[in-house]
């Protein structure tokens, strides 16, 4: 390990009011609001591009292949077990990729979509690799779409579910789907909107029942992905906007959300461990004695097709849009993104009249507003947040709200160093670091409009989405215990953020991107950033909170591993002891100083500031 000690002028300083242990506010990863290439962290992290919409090619059949679909989302990790027959020693497991679209397209298949693959870690460096793989079906090659023909094919393919517990994959079919003429959309979607009957599935009471097309969309939909198909969608958990969801660690509850407002929060209780065919499912009523929970009779199929309304009629509890879940495997506590609606009222009064009611946040968010509740026209929720839900208490509370709020977007100048704007993608990162085991939130942004603060008033135009890490052993978490990881290009939103089993990587997707960035970044592409296990890799991503004080340029910290920050933006160059200079950084805050050999060196500004720095 380095150990830095710092020298203001001739003096040696020990700089002791800065701790190791103390979380730093400001983020060495600074937003770029100009940038049309993904922003990585700084080293020790690696970033890779591994898939590339619209470029790399899948597989759809023997011999046949096409360009992959766009608009990346999900991301799922299937980790591989002793009994998969893979021949490279260095696999990881099969990354399966969501397209949250509706296309025409002949050989993938009408619709949305997925993409799965088999990666690969090079024992060396890190470095992932997607390795070539020979399927069942007779497919070959790297990228392979999955065939979603047996389940009356799939769209919409938004969020998912990754198990906890064993690594099965759900895609979330999202974007509710009224009518067929919406989903056929001039031929450009969905083209046959021929009745559907539903066949030869573990579901008695969905069996050869014959529905209107677009009811056959909507549901969540497990995926094989080491064959890259369909294996069944998932009738008995009802029909809702699905976004996300989450198995818990008895492997017999699923928790699920759904984008909508209202949309109400739900769990499927399995008969049998690891059987979702058969169970009871409830939906959340926050008010109700007892268990929080009411049953919705799943093997009713037309209450299956009409979720909702049975929740209303339930008089379920409220939310917000409810976009991704996750679960902490720690504490078995669940985690939701709620991502907002600017203007809420009129989304959710019918319901609120016919018997459903608001999650208790949003009546006391109400009042502070002094709106006269959820429903008042004057009420708002411009941000989002992300809530908590104990299963052992029944209660849903916020973990971390969005914001802050402005009325007025404020200037760059003026700008936050951290704004958590309508949270979306959201996973849990559990790795080990020298010897210790951590767990972050990974926290996606998917910005539901520009204005109130969202992004700064020189770019009302510029949806630019961050990445943020949360240490899971902060209590009471604020935005400031935020830490930046990474940022989208220009257009582009952030999401499918899922780590490795290893937890040394993290996959995360850029989704619809200005087309007119430089290549790749025009296109929605999942890309890695690797290191988490590296010690002192994390602490890189955050600089101090330096003193007021009148003794000029400040640098920290005393000891360091990686990186040196300085209390301000400056021109500097280091010199050894000799004199020699080493290396000059331009308009910078903070440097490298993996590569440096131990001994003494001189760092001077442009400004003619010197400070002493010896690396050990």
């Amino acid at each position: 390990m380095k150990k830095l000690l710092l020298s203001l002028g001739v003096t040696l300083l020990t700089m002791a009011s800065f701790s190791q242990n103390e979380f730093p506010s400001r983020m060495a990863v600074d937003p770029n609001w100009d940038a049309v290439e993904v922003v990585v962290p700084p080293s020790p992290f690696q970033y890779q591009v591994i898939f590339v919409g619209g470029d790399d090619v899948v597989q759809t059949g023997v011999n046949e292949s096409v360009p992959a679909k766009q608009w990346h989302d999900f991301i799922g990790f299937t980790p591989i077990t002793a009994e998969d027959c893979v021949d490279d020693p260095n696999a990881i497991g099969w990354v399966s990729v969501n397209h949250e679209m509706i296309l025409a397209d002949d050989k993938i298949g009408d619709g949305g979509g997925m993409t799965a693959f088999l990666l690969g870690r090079n024992p060396s460096d890190d470095t992932l690799y997607v390795i070539p793989q020979d399927l069942t079906d007779g497919r070959s090659g790297e990228f392979f779409n999955v065939d979603f023909s047996s389940v009356g094919e799939t769209g919409m393919n938004c969020g998912g579910i990754t198990s906890n517990v064993d690594g099965r994959i759900w895609s979330a079919e999202e974007w509710f789907q009224g009518s067929n003429e919406a989903m056929y959309d001039s031929g450009n979607g969905i083209r046959d909107t021929t009745a559907y009957t539903i066949k030869y599935t573990e579901f008695d009471m969905a069996n050869f029942q014959t529905i209107p097309k677009y009811q056959n969309f909507n549901w969540m939909v497990e995926i094989d992905p080491r064959a890259a198909k369909a294996k069944r969608k998932q009738y008995n958990w009802g029909r809702q906007p699905f976004e996300g969801g989450a198995v818990a660690n008895d492997n017999k509850t699923v928790y699920l959300g759904a984008d909508a407002t209202p949309g109400f929060f739900t769990k499927f209780v399995a008969d049998v461990e690891g059987d979702f065919t058969e169970g009871t499912l409830y939906v959340y009523k926050h008010d109700v004695a007892g268990e929080p929970w009411v049953e919705i009779d799943s093997d009713d199929f037309s209450k299956m097709l009409t979720f909702s309304e049975e929740a209303v009629t339930a008089g379920a509890t409220m939310f917000n849009r409810l976009e991704w879940v996750t679960l902490d495997k720690t504490t078995g506590k669940v985690y939701m993104t709620e991502t907002g609606r600017d203007n809420p009222s009129g989304s959710w009064s019918d319901e609120l009249a016919d018997g459903a009611v608001f999650a208790p946040h949003h009546v006391q968010r109400a009042m502070d507003q002094g709106a006269t509740g959820p429903d008042d026209p004057a009420y708002w929720d411009y941000y989002g947040r992300v809530l908590e839900f104990d299963p052992a208490t029944g209660d849903v509370n916020i973990f971390v709200e969005g914001g802050p709020y402005f009325a007025t977007s404020p200037t760059l100048a003026n700008y936050p160093a951290k704004h958590l704007s309508n949270p979306d993608g959201l996973n849990m990162l559990y790795v080990n670091v020298a010897g210790e085991d951590k767990r972050y939130m990974l926290i996606c942004e998917d910005l539901n409009g520009t204005s109130f603060g969202r992004t700064p008033a020189e770019y009302p135009d510029d949806r630019m989405c961050e990445l943020y890490l949360l240490d899971m052993d902060v209590a009471s978490p604020e935005i400031d215990d935020l830490i930046r990881l990474t940022q989208t290009p220009k257009g582009a939103e952030i999401t499918g953020a899922c780590p490795t089993a290893d937890g040394k990587s993290i996959l995360v997707n850029s989704q619809h991107p200005d087309t007119s960035n430089p290549f790749p970044y025009n296109n929605s592409l999942t890309f890695a950033i690797t290191g988490f296990d590296d010690s002192g890799a994390i602490d890189t991503l955050g600089n101090p909170d330096f003193e007021a004080t009148d003794k000029g340029f400040q640098v920290y910290p005393n000891p360091a591993e990686r990186i040196v920050y300085f209390n301000k933006v400056v021109d500097v160059a280091l010199y050894d002891i000799t004199g020699k200079r080493i290396a000059v950084y331009r308009n910078t805050d903070f440097i490298d100083i993996l590569s440096l050999s131990t001994g003494a060196y001189i760092l001077k500004t442009s400004e003619g500031e010197t400070r002493k720095l010896i690396v050990e």
